[in-house]
This record gives C-alpha cells, structure tokens and sequence, in this order.
C-alpha cells in the first residue's frame, strides 16, 4: 500500500471507497463508518447508473428534483430493491428548499446530497463506497478537488469465487436481497466475465496509482494487518484513527453464513478460494480462464499464478456458454446503464 500524506488545513473531506466488486469495498465502507466523523452511504451508483456524463453540464428544476428522489430512494431502501423514487419526491422538495444555493448541475446535486445525510446524522465527512465508481476515478477527482479515493484490490480468484456464490447471498444473511436481484447475480456470473471486468476495474485504478488523493489496498493486507492498515488510511483521509473502527459485524460474505453477533476483522475470508472447505468450487476450467486473462495484472500486483491444467469439458463448456451468458448480464443490466455506449466502453474496454 503506498502511504500518502494527509490533507492540510480545514478542508471540505469526502471518502470515495471503490474497486472491482466483491473486493472489500462494503467492509471498508463499515471501518469508515464507525468514525465518529464519517457517514458511510449504501451504494448509490450515482455515477453511471443514475447519471450519465457530462456531470458538470447545467440541468434544470425538474432534473434536479428528479436525481434528488432517486438519491433519497436508493439511500433509503437499497439499489436492489427496486423502490419508487416517486414516492420520495416530497422529502427532495423539501430537501432542495431548504437549500441557500440551488444546485445545477448533477456533480452539484449529488455533493450536497451528500453532505446533507452526513450532517443529518451528525457527522462531517460524506463516504461513498460504490465499487463501480472505480470506472469515474477521474470524474470524482475534477469535480471534487477535496475527495480522497481508495481503492480495493482483491486477488482475483477470490473475486471469482465471491462472485459464482454471490446469487446465494440471499440463503447466508442477505434475505431482504429480491429474487430477481438473486437471478441476476446468477447470470452475471461467467469466469470469463468476472475475470475481464477485474482486469479493467484494476486497470482503471492503476492510472491513478501516483496521484496522491488516491491509494490502493490490498484486501489480503487489511485483513493481516487491520489496525495498520487503517490508521494509514486515516493519515491518507486525514482524520484520527479510533480504536472502535475495526469493530465491524462479520457479514456479507459469499462464502459463509452472516454472523453479525461476531465483531472484528475475520482474516480467514483471504485465499478462499483454495481452501479445503470452498477451494472445490472454482473448476480448474475457471481457474485457468482467470489466470490466463489476468496473469500480467496479477504478477504486477503480487498474486502468484499456479500451475494448473483444465479440464477439456469443463473449459469447452464456459467457452460454449459465454456467448449466452455474456448476452444474458447484457439485457439484465439495462436499467443499471444511464448510457450504454458510455458504461460498456468504461467497464468492458
């Protein structure tokens, strides 16, 4: 991880918490949250989902207002449970009225949005830990000259382990999760996929891997070394590490059953992949199609490759489906693509 220097002066902080999805981004955003300072928001998938770019270009009342419901529906019920924005249009109006200077523009919008339900539940600094966002680094980093990004990395065979279990989230914990959101995770999931889309995530973020508002961590390394690991990042966001940040419940996982009685950072969700109780997921089909795409980005970020053959009808049968299944995730991410052209070519090319 490299260590930066941290802000000086009073300023205006923001936190966004991004990275390939499955990566650790969640439990970042929780660590965060237990600062008495930060308040960390579910994922808002404000950039790219709810609004498309040009972020800074002038938009009217009615948009305004629009966007706003759409924040406050996401914020209030989660992004995967298919509310109604129009049933919080009221609570927008309120929100915009009450404001001394009337945003035009979506980046406007969304920043005292942001502030609002920080200030609202008493505390200073907004945190933003929507993965995707790794894919609007450059975004974040113009239209917030204050913001501080970290990005999450995580070896990519986990990620695809993570992600193959992720449809069964709603049988481990996550029973509010909607059948329909169940089914997508399901067709989301293809080796060839996942491993793609880790490829350009982490791409995306290595081109910001000397500006010095962004730092990357190692999910492995925040899970060895917890405490040192945060109190950097603390340094990097500049704010003062509290010793109650790492107390966070031991939920979320793809591989194991919610336990959020259990407090603390669980070091064993690291290299699950190849452990005796899961390693048997990932066929060696899966595990060959994902090193073979990644094996330049993994050796550059200190995952080491194994020597693996797969399984002739195991690696025919991905690369037979992956047409199928790629066109699947297309037509079932739709309503998650404020543009297509703009999304596809930031998060597949």
């Amino acid at each position: 991880m490299t260590h930066l220097s941290k802000p000086q002066g009073k300023v205006r902080r923001m936190i966004f918490i991004v990275g390939n999805s499955r990566s650790g981004t969640t439990m970042m955003g929780r660590i965060f949250g237990k600062h008495p300072s930060v308040y960390t928001f579910g994922e808002l998938h404000f950039f790219g989902q709810i609004c498309a770019p040009p972020f800074s270009s002038k938009i009217g009342k009615t948009e305004v207002e629009k966007l706003a419901s759409q924040l406050f529906c996401i914020q209030r019920e989660g992004y995967r449970t298919y509310g109604n924005p129009r049933r919080f249009l009221s609570e927008a109006q309120t929100f915009l009225s009450g404001l001394t200077a009337y945003p035009d523009t979506s980046a406007e919008l969304f920043e005292t949005f942001l502030r609002y339900e920080s200030a609202e539940n008493d505390r200073t600094i907004p945190c933003d830990q929507t993965p995707r966002n790794v894919f609007y680094i450059s975004d974040i980093l113009e239209l917030y000259p204050m913001a501080r990004v970290i990005n999450m990395i995580r070896d990519p065979r986990d990620v695809l382990l993570s992600q193959k279990r992720k449809w069964k989230r709603r049988f481990l914990g996550g029973s509010n999760i909607p059948i329909k959101e169940m089914f997508r995770d399901w067709v989301n999931y293809h080796p060839i996929t996942i491993s793609h889309i880790w490829r350009t995530a982490v791409n995306a973020a290595d081109r910001f891997a000397q500006h010095d508002q962004v730092i990357s961590v190692y999910f492995e390394e925040l899970l060895t070394h917890p405490e040192k690991t945060v109190k950097s990042l603390c340094d990097f966001v500049g704010i003062t590490y509290i010793d109650g940040m790492l107390q966070v419940p031991q939920v979320g996982s793809s591989v194991a059953a919610d336990q959020p009685q259990r407090l603390g950072i669980n070091p064993h969700r690291a290299h699950s992949w190849r452990s005796e109780k899961t390693g048997d997921e990932l066929s060696s089909a899966e595990i060959y199609l994902n090193q073979t795409i990644n094996t330049t980005l993994m050796k550059k970020h200190n995952y080491s490759p194994i020597s693996i053959q797969p399984n002739p009808a195991g690696l025919t049968f991905h690369l037979l489906t992956f047409p199928m299944k790629l066109g699947g995730a297309f037509l079932f991410n739709l309503d998650r693509m404020k543009s297509i052209r703009e999304t596809l070519k930031r998060r597949m090319f």
